[in-house]
């Protein structure tokens, strides 16, 4: 059985997202956002950046209350296909109920939304077999280690801790369109290049220049669905020199270029919510 996903863009103010007969697991994509949430009786509130995860339990209602537009990845996991798991892990397959989680970091769960998301946007017919993959890899992780009763993930070692990776990500992504240096990235760690360099690297599994141009991709990726923008206008909205600049790193990191990318229809639903 697939995992159903989409992205989804919120707008600022208040979502209610009813109870869903699935886990969801939601992975934010653009800028940085400040977010209050209501889940399960319990009241949270921090800044969400892009690769950050929270996983709802099935039938489990929330609010959000965010400060600025928000852009996420929803990933769908039917009990079906967490039973089916469960059984492959010699695990009891009436025992899955899922863990709570609030802007959690995960390697193994984003490189699973960052090739998912790549997949959906490549907009092609005939990803069954990704989707299958994906979704099997997807509940194995949270079985492992997203069950009730699992500790939290713990700090990557001879990585940067939870806040200093926090900090730099939201840094990045706030100044996409800027000139971001090593020097200056490194300054907000609080370390030096060559250290920022190795633990940055660790964390995230690219180079740090690496990740500030997919994350520049992704972005533009994001503003090209505004037909009100320009493709040069939305190169130097990311960072990119000119248009030429974006086309060329869009291409080798989508496989496909700006101008394509507008030709094709949409097909990602939004997220049923409750206003």
């Amino acid at each position: 059985m697939q995992i159903k996903a989409w992205v989804s863009t919120f707008a600022a103010g208040l979502t209610e997202i009813a109870e869903m007969p699935y886990a969801m697991v939601c992975m934010h994509l653009g800028a940085s956002v400040e977010v209050r949430c209501m889940r399960g009786g319990t009241l949270r509130h921090g800044r969400e950046v892009a690769g950050d995860l929270d996983v709802i339990p099935a039938r489990t209602a929330s609010s959000w209350e965010l400060k600025q537009e928000g852009t996420a990845l929803i990933m769908c996991v039917p009990d079906e296909l967490l039973s089916a798991v469960a059984a492959q892990l010699d695990r009891n397959p009436g025992d899955i109920e899922i863990a709570d989680r609030f802007q959690m970091r995960d390697p193994v769960i984003e490189h699973i939304g960052w090739t998912l998301k790549a997949d959906i946007d490549s907009n092609l017919t005939g990803g069954r077999l990704l989707r299958d993959s994906l979704g099997v890899a997807l509940a194995a992780r949270l079985l492992q280690r997203h069950y009730r009763g699992s500790l939290p993930m713990r700090e990557i070692r001879g990585g940067l801790s939870h806040t200093k990776l926090e900090r730099v990500i939201a840094h990045i992504e706030d100044n996409l369109a800027s000139k971001l240096s090593l020097p200056g990235i490194a300054e907000i760690a609080g370390i030096s290049v060559s250290h920022l360099k190795t633990l940055f690297r660790n964390s995230t599994g690219v180079p740090v220049y690496e990740y500030v141009l997919r994350r520049r991709v992704e972005r533009a990726q994001l503003l090209l669905r505004n037909q009100r923008f320009s493709i040069a206008e939305v190169a130097v909205a990311t960072g990119f020199a000119h248009q030429s600049h974006l086309a060329r790193h869009m291409h080798r990191i989508l496989g496909y270029t700006p101008s394509s990318l507008r030709r094709r229809p949409s097909k990602q639903p939004a997220l049923r919510a409750i206003n």
